[in-house]
């Protein structure tokens, strides 16, 4: 349910910009983008979707062969209980296309066998992953979001997978109104027909419940160049509790395995919360 408090500190993060006046480039390193923080706060757990699939490639790259404005984005994992950088976890990331349709799963989407958009990075010493991907399109009734989780104690195995693990954070990232029209105006995502929802409408308050008075829900970001096609670069710090669990939360729409994608047969998805 919204409660006024939960939209009120949306609406007051969105009043700020996200938009960086920093001169950072792809080869700045994480050590300067991510020095100046000195404090952090847990982020709020958000809902896994319907559409995980578990044990996805580990890889940097995501993009496959999806057209759209290239994201390079970079996010750095903190212990809430230390504030220290955690190494080591796996990071789990997944989007919708330009035009609003998922990879890894049937039922309209993308189909099993195809896996872009999707991938999987470990943390270095100081709980940075960095992932290339496209700004996510948006989908009906629900606010532009790219999906973050986090697993701790994974085993990496020799296919370029992982299995294993607790589920250490279930969270979505979303994106301020301005950047998103401007986005949208570009090819393919102006050929999305889905309907637009903005982050204030997302559907079950998903994007006001991701927000707190101390957490931003919305990336740094800064244009590569002074055109849209050459990129975004996107920065966020994520506070993690280390001693949570929430396996029985991350519900899986399929596996991914040497075969290729497997739909899990005990799939149910309730849209409730952590």
């Amino acid at each position: 349910m919204l409660h006024r408090r939960d939209l009120a500190e949306l609406e007051a993060w969105e009043s700020i910009s996200s938009e960086s006046n920093a001169s950072y480039t792809l080869y700045t390193p994480e050590e300067v983008i991510f020095g100046a923080n000195t404090g952090y706060v847990l982020t709020p757990e958000a809902i896994i979707g319907p559409y995980w699939v578990k044990g996805e490639l580990i890889r940097k790259n995501v993009t496959e062969t999806q057209i759209g404005v290239p994201m390079h984005l970079d996010m750095q994992f903190v212990d809430i209980s230390t504030c220290k950088p955690i190494p080591q976890l796996m990071i789990d990331i997944w989007s919708a296309n330009a035009t609003g349709v998922y990879s890894g799963v049937g039922s309209g989407e993308g189909g099993l066998d195809t896996s872009f958009l999707r991938g999987v990075q470990m943390s270095d010493r100081d709980g940075v992953v960095q992932f290339d991907t496209i700004f996510p399109g948006h989908y009906t009734e629900r606010a532009t979001h790219e999906h973050v989780t986090s697993h701790v104690n994974s085993t990496l195995l020799p296919n370029g997978t992982y299995t294993g693990g607790t589920v250490t954070h279930i969270g979505q990232l979303f994106f301020e109104e301005s950047l998103k029209h401007k986005i949208e105006a570009t090819y393919p995502y102006d050929q999305n027909t889905q309907a637009y929802t903005t982050n204030d409408d997302d559907e079950g308050s998903i994007a006001a419940n991701a927000t707190t008075a101390a957490y931003d829900p919305f990336p740094e970001w800064l244009m590569l160049s002074d055109q849209l096609s050459d990129g975004l670069l996107m920065w966020i710090s994520i506070g993690v509790n280390m001693s949570a669990n929430y396996d029985s939360d991350a519900i899986f729409a399929a596996s991914w395995t040497a075969d290729g994608g497997v739909a899990n047969p005990n799939f149910s998805y309730s849209g409730t919360l952590p």
